[in-house]
């Protein structure tokens, strides 16, 4: 990115990480700032969540995204890859987002920027791995299937909406009272690197079938 070029911060930390110097929020700040510094960004703001451990919410990230894409900054700076996404396809899909939408993606332990070559190359690199993840976690499904069923012990299909928890699921319904569309609600979900019922990527289907899933018994 070129000097001048107006960024947004993002930290992330779960709470039993607070003590650990080497993800802390501090140092993930100092880092950004150092770097934003050092190549002439305009650091707009740095938002930052801290999740319990257990919960797979980022408020922060979804208002990070939404203040870039509303065009208050270009780009979205973190200190590491594992503060923006749990996974690499996950990060794919944060990448793909950018492209989308216009705005760039700027990760420091990684040396990514996606405006430069070799960050494309980069981003290439990761797209590439998440495709082979995806097809890895295919394939393994369907030799579990195929093991289940010639054993006899393959049970009636279920949906992988039903591996979601219950904070993500209170979390989709009130993103549709609000008035998202599912593939909004998808969207942030993809972008925040938050599971899907499987481990995979959310989609506007799978949104729309717990959406309208009735409340669960306590």
């Amino acid at each position: 990115m070129n000097t001048g070029t107006r960024v947004i911060g993002y930290t992330r930390v779960s709470t039993v990480e607070q003590g650990d110097s080497g993800a802390g929020l501090s140092a993930q700040r100092r880092a950004i700032e150092e770097k934003c510094r050092h190549r002439g960004w305009i650091l707009v703001d740095i938002i930052e969540d801290v999740a319990s451990g257990k919960s797979s919410a980022r408020p922060g990230l979804t208002q990070a995204l939404e203040r870039i894409e509303s065009g208050e900054a270009l780009a979205l700076v973190a200190a590491k890859l594992d503060r923006v996404s749990r996974s690499t396809i996950d990060f794919c899909g944060l990448l793909a987002r950018s492209e989308r939408r216009g705005w760039k993606l700027a990760v420091l332990d990684l040396e990514l920027d996606t405006t430069t070559p070799a960050g494309e190359l980069m981003a290439t690199v990761i797209a590439s791995v998440a495709q082979y993840e995806r097809r890895m976690i295919g394939e393994r499904t369907r030799l579990g299937m195929a093991a289940k069923k010639a054993a006899g012990t393959l049970k009636a299909p279920v949906g992988r909406s039903r591996n979601v928890p219950p904070d993500v699921e209170r979390r989709i319904k009130k993103a549709r009272r609000a008035g998202l569309s599912y593939a909004k609600i998808a969207d942030q979900l993809n972008a925040e690197g938050i599971p899907g019922g499987q481990g995979g990527r959310w989609y506007a289907s799978t949104v729309a079938k717990i959406a309208s899933r009735p409340a669960r018994q306590s």
